[in-house]
């Protein structure tokens, strides 16, 4: 089983903020972009350093609020309610 990673957000100046943790790159990634923002017609690029290596995986994500399937679990429905 793959061990879990660190992966640290950077700027396009090259300054390192805040730690993701995932498996993958892909994960921490989605991590990120739920905190960073942007948007479907302009996305945020998201830069992973991953720690220990040189590494830097670029990728470009958006946070989108969707509505809740039909067949949505019970506790779900309270959820939506307070949105």
């Amino acid at each position: 089983m793959a061990e879990t990673k660190n992966f640290v957000l950077r700027s396009k100046n090259g300054t390192e903020t805040s730690v993701f943790t995932g498996k993958q790159p892909r994960q921490a990634a989605l991590k990120a972009a739920n905190r960073i923002g942007g948007t479907k017609s302009k996305p945020a690029e998201i830069r992973l350093r991953e720690r220990g290596t040189k590494k830097v995986h670029i990728f470009k994500g958006w946070k989108e609020i969707v509505s809740a399937p039909k067949n949505k679990p019970a506790w779900m429905f309270f959820y939506f309610q307070f949105l």
